[in-house]
């Protein structure tokens, strides 16, 4: 069996479509929207709203772990559009929310297997989902006799992003899967090499309830996504072999492999 997979499409939706070629199964494993494209501060829901140099001096704060400035910043750039409070800055941002996952799940392949990433919005998708689209969170699902486990998400960070989850109920939906022979997960294990992005220079937020599990349950396979510059892509916990599937995003073309 041919799997292809991908994370952290952030908008992607060309390559999206063609993500799939070649495959028997496809598998999303999250973070479809582009709010911010720190490699193209031009890009992204920020850029359209704030502008380029905003969007860029925002990404520098964040870069830097000001993230207090950086809100403060963002707060200034909606202030200056004459929008006050949550509700109006959701009420300006869900339509650009929505345009994207018009275009992104247009794109996106049937059939596919899809988890939901921290950057996604859980309550739109019903909107956008095709009948070919299968949704997975804290689920078991069987595939040719295998038991495949998907748990989306991330957990709570500085970052603030949209579909972040306490640890303690991150753990619950882990618990929830059993044993099972594959793991897709958006967020990787609190594993330091694993949760490390070189580029960004700080350590992302991991699970150490995945850890937890991938040490009780070992199953053959941890594919995971979120961290976009890992210091390394993949790392073995005992005959778990845990895999980072890439920065769809920046790379255009799925992780692949032969499943049997």
């Amino acid at each position: 069996m041919r799997l292809h997979v991908v994370s952290d499409v952030h908008g992607a939706a060309k390559e999206l479509a063609s993500a799939a070629d070649g495959s028997d199964v496809f598998v999303c494993l999250g973070d479809l929207i582009c709010f911010l494209d720190y490699h193209d501060p031009g890009r992204g829901i920020f850029a359209d709203l704030f502008g380029e140099e905003h969007a860029q001096e925002y990404i520098e704060l964040r870069t830097a772990g000001r993230y207090t400035e950086a809100r403060e910043l963002s707060s200034r750039a909606w202030s200056a559009l004459g929008v006050d409070g949550q509700a109006g800055r959701w009420g300006v941002m869900e339509a650009l929310v929505r345009d994207q996952y018009e275009q992104l799940f247009d794109a996106m392949p049937e059939p596919a297997l899809l988890t939901y990433g921290n950057v996604d919005l859980p309550a739109l998708w019903p909107d956008f989902v095709k009948d070919g689209h299968r949704v997975l969170d804290a689920e078991v699902i069987d595939v040719e006799g295998m038991r495949w486990g998907f748990v989306g998400g991330g957990l709570t960070s500085p970052m603030r992003t949209p579909f972040e989850i306490s640890p303690e109920d991150y753990a619950q939906k882990v618990a929830a899967l059993g044993p099972v022979d594959i793991l897709f997960t958006h967020i990787p294990p609190a594993v330091p090499d694993l949760v490390y992005d070189v580029e960004a220079r700080r350590f992302e937020v991991g699970s150490q309830a995945l850890l937890d599990y991938v040490r009780e349950h070992q199953p053959r396979l941890h594919l995971h996504g979120h961290i976009h510059q890992p210091l390394h892509g993949r790392r073995r916990i005992g005959r778990t072999e845990c895999i980072n599937v890439g920065h769809f995003a920046g790379r255009g073309v799925p992780f692949s492999m032969d499943v049997a």
